[in-house]
């Protein structure tokens, strides 16, 4: 077994930094800056945050931000290189992190 360190992020469509798409430039500092090993996103059908905004997936509403959650894991050391970066796009409270187990080794990236 491998210990990962495993990271959520919950932002919803049409979150933006400076400008850009959240879920793209966070997608972009994972996979081209720091290569991170496994990353998901997956788009929710219904949620709500701590202020209790509800966002839901309704065909009478024209523009719907639904919520997104990236998920992605790696070694200690790559999460702690790139965490700054993420602090500095979405805000702690939306994140959330844990150690896990990897069955297998990564190997090479």
């Amino acid at each position: 077994m491998h210990e990962v360190v495993f990271v959520r992020i919950y932002i919803k469509e049409g979150d933006k930094d400076q400008g850009h798409d959240l879920m793209r430039e966070v997608f972009k500092l994972l996979h081209d800056q720091h290569k991170v090993h496994g990353v998901t996103v997956f788009r929710g059908i219904a949620g709500f945050g701590s202020h209790g905004v509800h966002f839901a997936d309704d065909l009478f509403r024209v523009n719907v931000q639904l919520p997104l959650v990236i998920e992605f894991f790696d070694e200690p050391a790559v999460i702690d290189a790139l965490f700054p970066s993420i602090l500095r796009m979405v805000s702690g409270d939306h994140i959330v992190r844990w150690k896990a187990e990897c069955l297998a080794d990564f190997g090479t990236k």
